[in-house]
């Protein structure tokens, strides 16, 4: 079908003109983020607490000659600095996704010539000639047009594509309106021609479109720390404070009582090196990476490791409404016509001979090879359920097309068959329109009326359809000269995903609360709600609503009302950041362009991975591969096991190192003979590392862990209760070993008879220290024999070695140990579990 327009008449700019705008405004495209280099996030990490500890602590190791202990730290170093530059760098791949989706090719009249040139070329005042099937350079205004409908999601959410007009000026100054809604006279960069053709003058290009505005507001939004990474580098900062103080202690200490200035030295950096918390930079790395590799493997992608532990304490989720909630696709599943409704639910559905009318006028009103979502799914239903059917016409010839205009939202088609002479004419529109061409009296508009209010409450996006016939030699100028009859209604329905209502119902049983955010008009939302089971689903609040409302009001309002309708990505990104500001940890799933910003700017961003943008998943924490609702609550469950499993290995790793500190310690005061030699520290070592990381990771989740509500914001990691459990088990055991040395040296046995016996008692009380953390709801019996195999092997593993270096007489030498006899072994079992078990009724009691 011909354009409207002569494209000779508009000479659009000249070469030279547009070449002089491109140098003046640049390329249209979004501007690539400034790369930091090397050196500098090298600094930013360096900045860091932990790894400040780490870098000093492979110092001391190298000054007392343990090279490998130093080696094993610096790689570590520089495994955290690799995952760092990672992260720095996805802010820029969001803005390299955008920039790549915003510069298609076009075709453009320049000097009163087609050609088509490069998106990033195209320039302000360019015109562009717009078809079916392109993707739309940069933002315009629309000088002509011809059933122009333009798929508008990327920037809205909204699957359903939007009908645009010509401008009443041509203007450039005419300023543009927010995308969504029909009848604009506007078009936005990285949008779709969905139907029809049309010819717009570019007014903005660049950072200046509505998608630049996105990846503005992109760059704009500073990633937060986890909540679990701020409270570790608190606990470690202090604990390094404390430590130094108590190593200076015992350098003066021992300097003044032995006057050897050198070996007390010596002794404060034997001390520090077993108060050093180098664990708690493996644990933490452990156990975020584990639980990405377990996520994996339920389809889920972790782009940001900290997200899965934030996740787990997430008290509110935001939901993009259509692709999140629902298919993102219009299917055909209602009819209306001759007062009687029929819902086509499944493929054996049997359409009564009435509504075979309505299919056959609504074929022949779409196009015969259709681009639009509506009309793809009317010529599926159609010719699967009149397949055979004489009714698809499929040897008629089109004549005519009467289009859609801003006046009359309708278009209609004429047809001929080659043996007639008569026409026939099917039209298909909104409602009001088809009632309209009808020229239904008041009291027949009325009813259908009725109808059409209870189809578009159940959240049915509808078409009305009728036909006409004529036999007059020339076709009128208008639709309205065609004498219509009404046949009936279209609905269609965007599906909810099978998984939705389960994964919400779980949602709440977790303790968190769900809000569903959308673009589409509150009785769709509402009936979306309702079918899902959200809460408070008689309640909503719109976009023109919210935009008046201040920071304030719209903090508070957020509060209680779930539903969030006819909102741009703006007042998306609002939401998000004003339930931030009422405490909330806040958690957002999307997966359109549109989305990016609230989900940078969300403690965790979820986006969809099959069906959503790049940008989306580039600028989320997590990713749903398969689109699967539930997955996300199955990685709630895991954030909570890793926070629960992360709170036991921290509270074990503080307990443990008391008796070692404390045996440090203890001779120096007290002019004994040292206790533990830099061996022995490495023996333990050997059992705590494996231990804090890989058995407290692979616990098994607690009966309850999704039944409570998400822990509170004010709640600390390593809080009060667990700091004294922790002081208490630590203390406990260092009063057993001191214990067990004094009585080995008071009844002359002697220092290496003291070491081992102390030793020995020492590992055994560490491995039903270990065994006594694991759980906080079984007994230690089944703790023992649980399904977790790492704790199996470290008790193995740590007993095994225990007894070579008893009784092996090279490593006995080598350790400078003693042969232990029964009942010395009979004193370290005993010893070693009571220090430990006697806690376990204390610890139910307090309910750590």
């Amino acid at each position: 079908m011909e354009m409207p327009f002569d494209p000779e008449h508009i000479t659009g700019l000249s070469e030279e003109e547009a070449s002089e705008i491109l140098k003046n405004e640049g390329y249209n495209e979004l501007p690539s983020q400034k790369k930091q280099s090397l050196f500098s996030i090298l600094v930013g990490v360096l900045k860091e607490p932990m790894l400040l500890l780490l870098l000093v602590a492979g110092m001391i190791y190298l000054v007392l000659g343990e090279v490998k202990d130093a080696l094993i730290l610096l790689v570590f170093v520089f495994v955290v600095i690799g995952i760092t530059f990672n992260q720095e760098r996805k802010s820029e791949r969001a803005l390299e996704a955008l920039k790549n989706l915003s510069s298609p090719r076009a075709l453009v009249i320049r000097g009163g010539e087609q050609k088509r040139i490069a998106g990033r070329e195209v320039v302000r005042g360019d015109i562009l000639i717009l078809r079916e099937g392109d993707r739309i350079p940069a933002d315009g205004v629309i000088l002509f047009c011809t059933n122009l409908l333009v798929d508008e999601s990327l920037l809205t959410g909204e699957s359903l594509a939007v009908r645009k007009c010509e401008s009443t000026s041509l203007n450039q100054t005419l300023l543009p309106a927010q995308p969504g809604g029909d009848n604009l006279p506007f078009v936005y960069s990285g949008t779709l021609v969905i139907q029809g053709q049309g010819v717009a003058q570019v007014n903005s290009t660049g950072i200046h479109t509505e998608m630049g505005k996105i990846g503005k507001a992109l760059e704009t939004i500073a990633e937060e720390d986890s909540l679990l990474k701020k409270e570790t580098t608190l606990i470690i900062k202090n604990l390094a404070i404390f430590g130094g103080i108590l190593c200076l202690i015992v350098v003066v200490v021992y300097g003044l009582t032995r006057g050897d200035w050198l070996h007390g030295l010596l002794a404060g950096l034997s001390l520090s090196m077993a108060l050093l918390p180098e664990e708690f930079s493996v644990v933490l790395l452990v156990f975020l990476s584990m639980g990405a590799w377990r996520l994996s493997k339920r389809d889920v992608l972790v782009r940001r490791m900290p997200a899965i532990e934030t996740l787990g304490s997430s008290t509110v989720l935001c939901v993009d409404k259509t692709g999140t909630l629902t298919q993102n696709r219009m299917n055909l599943s209602s009819l209306y016509a001759e007062d009687e409704y029929c819902e086509i639910d499944n493929d054996r559905c049997l359409l009564d001979e009435k509504f075979h009318e309505l299919l056959e006028f609504g074929y022949l009103a779409s196009q015969q090879d259709p681009f639009d979502p509506l009309e793809k799914e009317i010529k599926k239903i159609t010719e699967k359920f009149l397949p055979d059917h004489e009714d698809i016409h499929r040897e008629w010839k089109l004549v005519r097309e009467y289009p859609l205009s801003k006046n009359l939202l309708a278009l209609s088609n004429v047809w001929k068959s080659y043996d007639s002479r008569k026409y026939v004419i099917a039209s298909k529109g909104a409602p009001e329109a088809i009632f309209d061409l009808c020229h239904l009296d008041e009291s027949e508009k009325e009813k259908l009326l009725s109808h059409v209010q209870e189809m578009a409450n159940r959240g049915l996006r509808l078409l009305g359809v009728a036909k006409a016939s004529f036999q007059d030699g020339s076709l009128p100028e208008k639709q309205h000269d065609f004498e219509f009859e009404f046949i009936g209604l279209l609905g269609f329905v965007d599906p909810i995903r099978p998984s939705v209502a389960q994964s919400v119902k779980e949602c709440y049983t977790a303790g968190i609360r769900v809000i569903m955010i959308t673009g589409d008009y509150p009785g769709t939302a509402q009936h979306i709600a309702r079918q899902i089971g959200l809460k408070n689903s008689d309640q909503y609040i719109t976009g023109p609503e919210l935009s008046s409302m201040s920071k304030e009001e719209l903090a508070e309002k957020t509060k209680t009302t779930n539903i969030f309708a006819r909102v741009v990505p703006e007042q998306k990104l609002a939401i998000v950041n004003a339930l931030k500001l009422n405490g909330e940890v806040v958690a957002m799933t999307g997966d359109g362009v549109n989305d990016a910003p609230a989900l940078k700017s969300a403690h965790i961003g979820i986006a969809m991975g099959e069906r959503g943008t790049d940008v989306a998943r580039e600028s989320a924490s997590i990713v749903l591969l398969n689109d699967d609702f539930l997955s996300i609550v199955a990685a709630v469950r895991l954030g909570r096991r890793i926070f629960d499993n992360l709170k036991k290995a921290i509270s074990y790793i503080f307990s443990v190192h008391m008796p070692i500190a404390g045996l440090a310690v203890f001779p120096i005061l007290f002019k004994l003979p040292l206790i533990l030699l830099p061996a022995h520290i490495a023996f333990l070592e050997l059992i705590i590392d494996p231990a804090c990381s890989t058995v407290f990771e692979a616990e098994p989740e607690e009966k309850n862990i999704m039944n409570r509500p998400p822990r509170n914001l004010e709640e600390r990691m390593f809080g009060r209760k667990n700091l004294a459990l922790s002081l208490v088990q630590g203390i406990s055991m260092l009063i057993g070993v001191i214990a067990v040395f004094l009585y080995a040296w008071y009844t002359g046995r002697g220092e290496v008879d003291a070491r081992t016996l102390t030793f020995a008692t020492l590992v055994i009380s560490n491995l039903t220290l270990i065994v006594a953390n694991l759980s906080w709801s079984q007994s230690l019996i089944k703790t023992l024999f649980s399904e977790n195999k790492a704790l199996r092997y470290v008790l193995i593993g740590a007993l095994s070695g225990l007894l070579l270096v008893l009784y092996v007489p090279a490593l006995r030498s080598l350790f400078r140990f003693s042969l232990l006899h029964g009942s010395d072994l009979l004193i370290v079992f005993v010893v070693g579990t009571l220090s430990i078990v006697w806690l376990r009724l204390l610890k139910s009691k307090i309910n750590v």
